[in-house]
C-alpha cells in the first residue's frame, strides 16, 4: 500500500508497533520493521545507556526504518533526545507531555516527529508544533490514556477534521478488519500495542503474556484517574486500587501504593497479583502468541480480506 504513512515512514504496510515499557526494546521494534511495518522502541523503561545500547542493536538487526518512543514527562528526556540525536534514529513518537518542547530540536536534526494525543485540541497544539503526524489514541488503549475516555470510534473522526496532517488510529485495534474500518473512519495508518505484547519478541515476561491472552471482555480497566489514568488488568493490585480510589484516597496517598517499579514487577518481572499489567480491551480477542512477522502478515492479510468482503 502506498499511502500518506508508508510514503512519511518509508514501510511498506501502514502497521505501526506501540512503544510500550517493558515490552518493546530492539528484537521487537527490528521484527516489526523487517516485516515490513514500523517497530518502535519503547524508551519509557530504559536508563540513557540502555536506550543507545537497544537503537544499536535495532540497527544492527534491521535496514529498516525503525522509531523510538518517547515519554516527554521522563525524567532523563533531555539525555533521551540527545541519545536519539546521536544515533541518528530517523523518526521518534513523543507522547505524555507538550510536543512544543522538543519537535523542533528534533526536527533540526532531519527526524520525523508523531505525538500521540487523545483529543482534537490537542491534535492541533501537535500540529502547531511542527509534528509531521499525529497518533489519536481512543479510550480502549492500554497503557497511560487521556482523561476524556473518548472512544476510538468518535476520536479518529474528530481528530482526521481538525487537522491537516495524516492521523494515525490507536486504541482497541489488534486485527486487518479494524485495521480497515480506522482508515474508513479516515486514519492513514494504525498503530497496534496490545496484539504486539503478545508475541514471542516481546521483552514482558511469558506470565504477562499468557494473562492477555486469558483476558476477556470486561477484564480492564481505566485507573489511577488522580494521577496519570492507566487501562489495567484486574488483579489484586487493581483492586488494591479501586479500594483507595472509593475510599477517597489522595494523589499522595496513590502515589504511595504505586510506589516505584510496580510496572516492572508486573509486566517485566511476571508478579501478576502484586504488579501494574497495563493492556489494552481488544486483549479480550488476542489469543494465541505469536512471533511479530506472522502478527503483521496476519493484520494485513485480514486487512485486504476485509477490503474485498467488508461485509463478509
Amino acid at each position: 500500500m502506498n499511502n500518506r504513512i508508508t510514503s512519511l515512514f518509508n514501510i511498506q504496510y501502514p502497521i505501526i508497533q506501540a512503544g510500550m515499557i517493558w515490552a518493546s526494546g530492539w528484537r521487537l521494534a527490528s521484527a516489526v520493521s523487517n516485516a515490513g511495518g514500523l517497530g518502535i522502541i519503547g524508551s519509557g523503561s530504559m536508563y540513557p545507556e540502555v536506550l543507545k545500547e537497544h537503537i544499536q542493536k535495532c540497527r544492527t538487526a534491521t535496514s529498516k526504518p525503525f522509531a523510538v518512543n518517547i515519554p516527554l514527562l521522563y525524567p532523563n528526556i533531555a539525555e533521551h533526545i540527545q541519545t536519539i540525536i546521536d544515533e541518528k534514529v530517523p523518526i521518534v513518537f513523543s507522547s505524555a507531555g507538550n510536543p512544543a518542547t522538543w519537535t523542533a530540536k528534533l526536527k533540526e536534526h532531519g527526524i520525523t516527529v508523531v505525538h500521540v494525543v487523545s483529543s482534537s485540541k490537542f491534535a492541533l497544539k501537535a500540529q502547531e508544533a511542527g509534528c509531521d503526524a499525529v497518533v489519536a489514541e481512543g479510550f480502549e488503549a492500554g497503557g497511560h490514556n487521556g482523561r476524556e475516555e473518548t472512544t476510538t470510534l468518535v476520536l479518529i473522526p474528530a481528530v482526521c477534521n481538525a487537522v491537516s496532517i495524516p492521523v494515525i488510529a490507536a486504541g482497541g485495534i489488534a486485527t486487518g478488519r479494524q485495521m480497515l474500518a480506522a482508515m474508513v473512519l479516515g486514519a492513514s495508518g494504525v498503530q497496534i500495542g496490545t496484539r504486539f505484547v503478545a508475541s514471542t519478541e516481546a521483552s514482558c515476561h511469558i506470565n504477562f503474556k499468557e494473562t492477555v491472552t486469558q483476558t476477556k471482555e470486561g477484564g480492564t480497566q481505566l485507573s489511577l484517574k488522580k494521577l496519570t489514568p492507566v487501562r489495567l488488568i484486574k488483579n489484586k493490585f487493581f483492586e488494591q486500587v479501586q479500594a483507595a480510589e472509593n475510599n477517597g484516597a489522595s494523589v499522595e496517598a496513590l502515589k504511595e501504593l504505586l510506589g516505584r517499579g510496580r510496572s516492572k514487577t508486573g509486566m517485566f518481572e511476571g508478579n501478576l497479583e502484586e504488579g501494574e499489567l497495563e493492556i489494552g480491551q481488544v486483549s479480550a480477542l488476542v489469543k494465541e502468541i505469536k512471533p511479530a512477522a506472522e502478527i503483521v502478515q496476519e493484520i494485513w492479510t485480514d486487512f485486504e480480506s476485509a477490503l474485498k468482503d467488508p461485509l463478509g
